[in-house]
């Protein structure tokens, strides 16, 4: 209970097009009558209100892969690449060029539109398209056996009845997640895509700025409903000394509430977490003690009266230099030793483990890129360098109040946000949390600004300046690379007319969908822990051998760190994620067989 569970129709015209084709799925019935049903039927911009709708179904878009992301392997060979784009090859080393993957030049799918907004479509000859379903089970549902029938009519006329049987079982996940994941989410964007064209501005309280302030709001809700906390820094930057009245709703859980169109996981509970200048948009001007702490301590004054729980930081700098170094550290010292409320403000910078704890020690918040492990400047080749980074974050957590996140995904320690890799790639992300401690995983933009670009028609969405290359596909000097900063795409695009649906929320992706089912594995393996923590740990183990720094270079302790030219650790096969899935989950079942009192039994 309290999970979203989805499937994938895949339907295909064999040698014949098959036009004006429809798909209907709005009811499962269970134990003695007890429903889990779509009750409201919505239409245009209503497909964002939940509200008497578990039960979802997405028209699938595709996207042409072109060339081979850059971002997420390493390039020395095939061990790390989808199995689907690495060429013929022996050992790691292929043979051949482009044309050799594959999966070349093939479509993808990755853009969830609601069935509301494309009712009846064609499949053409020798084709095949996805209608994916999402059924979110409320609490109380009984637990039991539930079965439906999807209907599929060609031309108004029923031509497929496909049954579905859904086993809840009487456990409950929590509204919160225990493992958590982070989005930062670019308002500007909104601004341009649903109102202004790029360039354009809207005043928050023109009746085209209400409309900009309410889709916020619903790409909020969105997140929410898949288990992620969103940021919006470059608007937040606190003019009122803390969060304006206009956000509020975000933060006390009231957005999050059948009067505001929401239903599903974590009703009435609010966004976690809160982002004072995002990226560095606080300004960075401030040069000594004094000067921090009357910049913070009205902030923190207001946090204690209004929002004593929430946790708040200020994004110090992004990726910063070695130059950057001292100020950083200034800045997290000074809040440190503010005398006033402005301690309780989090100093969170985007560097390093090894760099924060010889140059930052005051740093609250490390966020580091997702790397294989460090080794200090000057090592030898054979550096121990999962030992070595496995002391930086003992070193880390040993001073109160530090925390890890990570951001980024790369082979063989996760998977990666690419639009071609495998469908469990982003779903290893909260596997690799729990078992390394990282506190968040931040992904690095939801929707990224690249002002006119049609997310619709190009699934490269970095690094896009690019030219032919025999190898990749395509190539450009910035990382050509596909998804990099997009999770979820326009409802309605000004600029883009020809790809708009002219609704005012977003669409998800396909990977987003994934990153969810990792976030409520973890509940279930943190659950699992409390019951049985030698089989769940077991379970763990298996799933992900080794994430991140646990990964040695091949041949170590002879082997050079810098380069990991192995297989990933951890399994590709969806089938073997959902087989330790369901282990965890019959540990859970059979305490509350037991313990029927417990709490995640209610």
């Amino acid at each position: 209970r309290n999970e979203s569970v989805s499937f994938n129709l895949v339907l295909e015209a064999a040698t014949n097009a098959a036009p004006g084709v429809s798909v209907s799925f709005n009811t499962l019935t269970g134990p003695n009558g007890a429903k889990i049903q779509t009750t409201n039927q919505a239409s245009g911009s209503g497909v964002f209100n939940w509200v008497g709708r578990p039960i979802e179904l997405f028209y699938m878009k595709y996207l042409q892969i072109k060339g081979l992301s850059s971002f997420g392997w390493y390039r020395g060979n095939e061990y790390q690449l989808p199995a689907r784009f690495a060429r013929p090859n022996t050992n790691g080393s292929g043979v051949g060029g482009w044309a050799d993957r594959p999966d070349h030049d093939k479509f993808y799918p990755d853009i969830l539109v609601p069935i509301e907004l494309v009712p009846t479509f064609t499949v053409a000859a020798k084709q095949n398209q996805s209608v994916w379903g999402d059924i979110y089970i409320p609490k109380g549902t009984p637990a039991g056996t539930y079965t439906g029938t999807i209907t599929v009519a060609e031309n108004g006329t029923v031509t497929h009845s496909v049954p579905v049987s859904l086993t809840v079982h009487g456990f409950s996940l929590p509204d919160t997640p225990s493992i958590k994941g982070l989005s930062n989410l670019d308002a500007i964007e909104i601004m341009w895509r649903y109102a202004t064209g790029v360039n354009g501005y809207a005043n928050w309280q023109t009746p085209q700025g209400i409309r900009v302030r309410h889709i916020t709001d619903v790409y909020y809700q969105f997140f929410h409903r898949h288990r992620i906390d969103l940021i919006s820094g470059e608007t937040e930057v606190p003019s009122h000394q803390g969060i304006h009245p206009l956000f509020m709703p975000r933060y006390d859980g009231s957005l999050y509430t059948s009067a505001n169109g929401y239903d599903g996981p974590g009703v009435g509970v609010g966004t976690s977490i809160y982002a004072i200048g995002a990226y560095g948009s606080w300004g960075r001007n401030i040069f000594d003690k004094q000067t921090m702490w009357n910049f913070a301590d009205p902030i923190g004054n207001w946090f204690a009266a209004n929002m004593p729980n929430l946790q708040y930081f200020i994004y110090l700098q992004d990726e910063p230099t070695p130059n950057d170094y001292p100020n950083i550290e200034n800045w997290a010292k000074w809040l440190a030793q503010d005398p006033g409320n402005g301690h309780n403000m989090l100093s969170m910078a985007t560097v390093g483990m090894p760099s924060a704890n010889a140059y930052m020690p005051d740093l609250n918040i490390v966020a580091e890129s997702n790397m294989m492990g460090d080794c200090p400047i000057g090592s030898p080749n054979n550096c121990d360098n999962t030992a070595y980074t496995n002391s930086a974050l003992s070193t880390l957590k040993a001073k109160p109040n530090r925390h890890l996140w990570e951001y980024g995904g790369a082979h063989p320690g996760s998977g990666t946000s690419n639009t071609e890799d495998d469908g469990v790639a982003m779903r290893t992300w909260p596997w690799v949390q729990a078992k390394l401690g990282i506190d968040r995983w931040f992904f690095w933009y939801a929707n990224l600004n690249s002002q006119q670009a049609d997310w619709f028609q190009s699934a490269c969405t970095w690094g896009c300046d690019s030219y032919p290359d025999p190898l990749w596909g395509q190539a450009s000097p910035d990382n050509y690379t596909n998804g990099d900063g997009v999770l979820v795409y326009p409802g309605s695009d000004v600029t883009n007319k020809q790809d708009s649906f002219g609704v005012d929320g977003p669409f998800a992706s396909l990977r987003l969908k994934e990153w969810r089912r990792g976030t409520e594995d973890a509940d279930y393996l943190t659950i699992a822990k409390q019951i049985d923590p030698v089989s769940a740990a077991a379970i763990l183990a298996k799933v992900m051998p080794a994430a991140i720094w646990e990964n040695h270079a091949p041949g170590w302790p002879n082997g050079d760190p810098s380069y990991f030219k192995a297989p990933d650790s951890w399994s590709s096969n969806p089938d073997d994620w959902e087989a330790a899935r369901a282990q965890l989950g019959a540990i859970i079942v059979n305490s509350c067989v037991n313990n029927p009192s417990a709490s995640y039994c209610q």
